[in-house]
């Protein structure tokens, strides 16, 4: 037994209202449970009861046992002398307030029913990969379906802190923000942390100045990504140095040394080289992209607008001084769906919150067009009787099973509730 499942049975009344006594005899009737806020303090404020006839407005603080409250040192805390009942699992000992008055108790394994008892110790008995695997894949589709949709918002309105958080540091500036973000997704995972340190160390009205160069853009990212630092004998690689060394001194640049870019374990067209030299081909080519980020609200329009190719020497090339044979290195559309997912996605969403507007259905119309994600996580959901349909599908079940089934908070999500009220 944990207190949240007490936290449940209080906060959906799951007990037999009509028959209430304390551990004193005295009869309780419950006018409002109180209201669930999650903060620091008792767990339920302001509640209304009536014990042996006398009406009580206060709080409500709830333990697995009575002598928690001494556990937790709640005798000593003045956001505790409200407390008008003390709800518990089992009642071991008697407990006082500051003022030594003494505190009524409801202990509720008595008005508990049992198949809510099973359901819940059936649902939390730990399973091979998360609590609910042998019943999610039976879950009715419109309670599934809600619940994912709900936590794509979720997701959204987590990302977003990022996105408000450059947005202030960039003093309000959108294309600032939009560069950091998506040179943080073209670097993916090996080397997302040191893209996004490039982005931020370079002040964004440095590339205003530089975008009519692509030359200078790529000297600038491979620069500031320490990928310019040894002798090499290729031209484009001379040429890209001593471009930087100038942008560097006249912008007073520092190359990034902690955080190294990678090559291993990845496939060619991943290549830190590659994805820098199409990141400096699309601001080089597209002015305003934020704008067009903005307003591009269909799949095909944002196709079209991250459809550009690493710049002419990387048709022959993955590293510098290494010649290949020819291909253009061009922006797949599974790479676009990414950007979009990651990037365009989250940042339309804050935008319009920003603006005091709500566009979560064009979001929710636009993230369904995008194919999901394959992943082992999305694989093994989908053994368990769970498909992704769409992006939005796979972008839920990422944040169903990092934020509720690996914490265990089967009782703040909707499956687990539907699966103990059944």
């Amino acid at each position: 037994m944990k207190e949240d499942f007490l936290h449940y049975i209080w906060l959906h009344k799951k007990i037999n209202v009509n028959q209430l006594y304390t551990t004193k005899g005295e009869k309780l009737e419950i006018l409002h449970f109180g209201h669930y806020l999650q903060t620091a303090g008792p767990d339920f404020f302001n509640a209304q009861l009536i014990i042996d006839y006398q009406k009580w407005a206060g709080n409500i603080e709830i333990h697995l046992k009575s002598s928690d409250w001494y556990v937790h040192h709640h005798e000593k805390d003045a956001n505790y002398d409200n407390v008008i009942l003390h709800v518990v699992w089992e009642h071991d000992v008697d407990v006082y307030r500051k003022d030594n008055t003494e505190i009524p108790v409801l202990e509720l394994k008595q008005y508990v029913a049992s198949k809510d008892i099973l359901n819940y110790t059936q649902l939390t008995n730990p399973k091979s990969w998360i609590n609910c695997e042998n019943q999610i894949g039976l879950i009715e589709s419109f309670v599934l379906e809600n619940w994912l949709e709900r936590l794509f918002l979720e997701r959204l309105e987590t990302k977003s802190e990022l996105v408000f958080s450059l947005l202030k540091v960039s003093k309000n500036d959108w294309e600032s923000v939009l560069f950091c973000l998506l040179a943080k997704n073209f670097g993916l995972n090996s080397n997302g942390p040191s893209f996004f340190k490039m982005a931020q160390s370079i002040p964004f009205q440095v590339l205003r100045k530089e975008m009519n160069h692509q030359e200078n853009l790529e000297a600038l990212f491979f620069g500031l990504n320490s990928l310019l630092v040894l002798d090499g004998e290729d031209t484009y690689f001379q040429l890209l140095k001593a471009k930087w060394n100038l942008l560097k001194e006249k912008y007073q640049l520092q190359s990034n040394h902690l955080e190294k870019v990678h090559f291993y374990k990845l496939r060619p067209d991943n290549f830190p080289t590659i994805r820098l030299s199409q990141l400096a081909v699309l601001y080089h080519t597209i002015p305003n992209l934020f704008e067009k980020c903005i307003r591009s609200s269909n799949l095909i329009d944002l196709y079209q607008l991250f459809d550009v190719n690493a710049s002419v020497y990387w048709n022959y090339h993955y590293n510098f001084d290494r010649e290949s044979s020819f291909k253009k290195k061009r922006i797949s559309k599974s790479f676009i769906d990414l950007l979009i997912i990651n990037t365009i996605v989250p940042i339309q969403f804050a935008y319009s919150k920003y603006l005091g507007k709500d566009s979560s259905e064009a979001i929710l119309d636009l993230i369904r067009q995008i194919k999901p994600e394959k992943n082992n996580m999305i694989f093994k959901f989908a053994y368990f009787g769970v498909t992704s349909k769409s992006a939005l599908e796979s972008q839920s079940l990422l944040q169903l099973k990092k934020q509720y089934c690996d914490v265990q908070r089967c009782l703040d999500c909707h499956i687990g509730i539907h699966l103990i009220r059944k």
